[in-house]
């Protein structure tokens, strides 16, 4: 990624992964054109551009930029943005996930969890090496104050699923939230919550107006979680599933905050 289109509003700063050749931010009556070294203030929001042709910062900012142009949000002290292609990340997310996901056994535990990471693993580099860059993305979490590792990932991925398009009236596809996982060691830190606004900005840079995520009926933290994020429910499973020992989940929607910000 050149160049970087970061948006600061109300603390929560955006990067975008496209170039600053032209951004247009609609809100109501309200347009401009960005170009680069420009500002726009509307009330107290401030979205700005900046480009390669820049004059050359400092050797100290120059690292900031390079570093603040890979983050699509920060917030809370906490940076979110895509997984870095490398071993070492790509272990982390799958330790992160399968600590999320596991379900304990009664015996040989460790075994079945070491064998579920390895699952998961796997499953993160197909989707890494088959899915087009802007029909999927993991992104990650950490410190945006000191280097350390992951504390939380999700996955965002563009689906078309009739019993989903149904609820969202005129959309063709949708991005699909899942995998979302906090260190267990940081829950109720904003960890999730910013995670959630990245994929809200992501659905703005790849032009998509809805996003949908599903959550067990039962989990009331995670589903006050995705609430307070905007989602809205819509549907759940059938009674059914329970009869079969499954647990009910919910679908939830909600329109993008990003959607008018056109590329």
């Amino acid at each position: 990624m050149a160049h970087i289109v970061p948006c600061i509003s109300k603390g929560i700063t955006v990067s975008s992964f496209y170039t600053c050749r032209e951004i247009k931010l609609v809100q109501g009556a309200f347009r401009n054109t960005i170009h680069s070294h420009s500002q726009i203030k509307n009330k107290d929001s401030v979205l700005q551009c900046s480009t390669a042709a820049s004059t050359s910062p400092s050797s100290a900012a120059a690292e900031q930029v390079e570093e603040d142009k890979h983050n699509l949000v920060t917030e809370f002290g906490w940076r979110v943005r895509r997984l870095a292609n490398n071993d070492y990340e790509m272990r982390e997310v799958a330790q992160l996930q399968a600590q999320a996901f596991h379900l304990p056994m009664p015996f040989f535990d460790d075994f079945f969890f070491q064998f579920f990471k390895a699952e998961v693993l796997a499953g993160l580099l197909y989707k890494l090496r088959n899915s087009p860059p802007d029909r999927y993305a993991c992104l990650v979490a950490d410190s945006s104050t000191s280097e350390s590792k992951l504390v939380g990932v999700v996955d965002v991925t563009v689906l078309r699923d009739d019993d989903v398009l149904q609820h969202l009236k005129g959309a063709e596809e949708y991005l699909y939230i899942s995998g979302i996982a906090v260190s267990q060691t940081l829950r109720r830190q904003k960890i999730g919550s910013v995670l959630l606004k990245a994929c809200d900005v992501i659905s703005g840079l790849w032009g998509y107006e809805y996003l949908v995520l599903r959550a067990y009926e039962e989990d009331i933290g995670a589903r006050g979680l995705y609430t307070k994020a905007g989602y809205k429910v819509v549907s759940s499973d059938p009674q059914w599933m329970t009869w079969i020992g499954r647990k009910r989940r919910v679908l939830m929607i909600k329109q993008s905050n990003f959607h008018s910000l056109n590329l």
